[in-house]
């Protein structure tokens, strides 16, 4: 299905490369990849790197781009949509967002009611192909739409439809800003080790590679978290003083607590962007 047509990429960050990467190895053609990027270097690398069209503005590269991706920050998000909107209501493309904050309705508002708009959350671990992607379409996104749109960020790791929007808060807390819970753990974890006596290279390697084989075990298994969790327990053992220790602080209260406050963050974020 995304064979055909331009596809377009406003902006050429770091999430807009791993996702043109991935369409060059799906066999994607180059020819048929459009980025607008404001900065030279950034574009001049792009063209090096991936033999794709690169423009300095939007308007030139969606120009012949039936698939549009906004890879903007969301602040400057109603700017980019003001200089598209004409294209927008003549071309009718798709438009896939991966701007966080940044709703379905308003994108509808800024670029015309009737463009079939995608609005999609990945997380960082898309960089390297093993990210997860939700999305949700507009009633105008048709089921050919859906599938170009998955198959575009697929390339990127595992994909997931949301039927109701006001559920992409809750996305992006959990998958979203999800990497950066680990890589608290794992910080946690390495201090504790070197606070236990062990040198830092042993310490690092020793969490990294817990991270690592958990998470493989989590996706590579057809085990529910807990059961795994209780396999690894023993009665009266380490794990279990570590575990009861984590309970008795309130672990899972915490948890639930921190992805309450980024969802109700993500929600203050439209509201605010909701004011343009």
């Amino acid at each position: 299905m995304i064979s055909s047509g331009h596809i377009a990429f406003i902006g050429g960050g770091n999430m807009a490369r791993s996702l043109i990467g991935g369409l060059l190895a799906q066999g994607f053609g180059a020819s048929a990849i459009h980025v607008a990027e404001p900065v030279e270097k950034l574009r001049d690398t792009l063209a090096d790197d991936f033999g794709v069209h690169v423009h300095e503005t939007a308007s030139d590269a969606v120009k012949d781009a039936d698939l549009w991706l906004l890879a903007v920050k969301p602040q400057v998000m109603h700017e980019v949509c003001k200089s598209l909107a004409d294209a927008a209501r003549k071309q009718q493309p798709l438009v896939v967002s991966i701007a966080a904050g940044i709703t379905a309705a308003q994108l509808q508002r800024w670029l015309g009611q009737d463009v079939a708009v995608i609005r999609s959350m990945p997380n960082t671990p898309a960089l390297l192909g093993a990210g997860v992607t939700a999305l949700y379409a507009t009633a105008q996104v048709d089921a050919k739409g859906r599938m170009r749109a998955e198959q575009l960020l697929s390339s990127a790791g595992a994909t997931v439809w949301i039927e109701d929007e006001s559920g992409m808060d809750a996305v992006t807390a959990v998958s979203g800003s999800g990497p950066a819970y680990v890589f608290l753990l794992a910080e946690a974890m390495q201090a504790a080790a070197r606070a236990q006596g062990l040198p830092d290279a042993a310490a690092r390697t020793l969490v990294l590679q817990t991270v690592l084989g958990a998470a493989r075990m989590l996706t590579e298994s057809d085990e529910e978290p807990a059961e795994l969790r209780r396999r690894v327990t023993s009665p009266n053992g380490t794990t279990q003083a570590a575990i009861e220790t984590f309970q008795a602080g309130g672990f899972e209260a915490l948890v639930a607590r921190a992805i309450d406050a980024a969802a109700e963050r993500g929600r203050q974020l439209s509201t605010a962007n909701d004011n343009t």
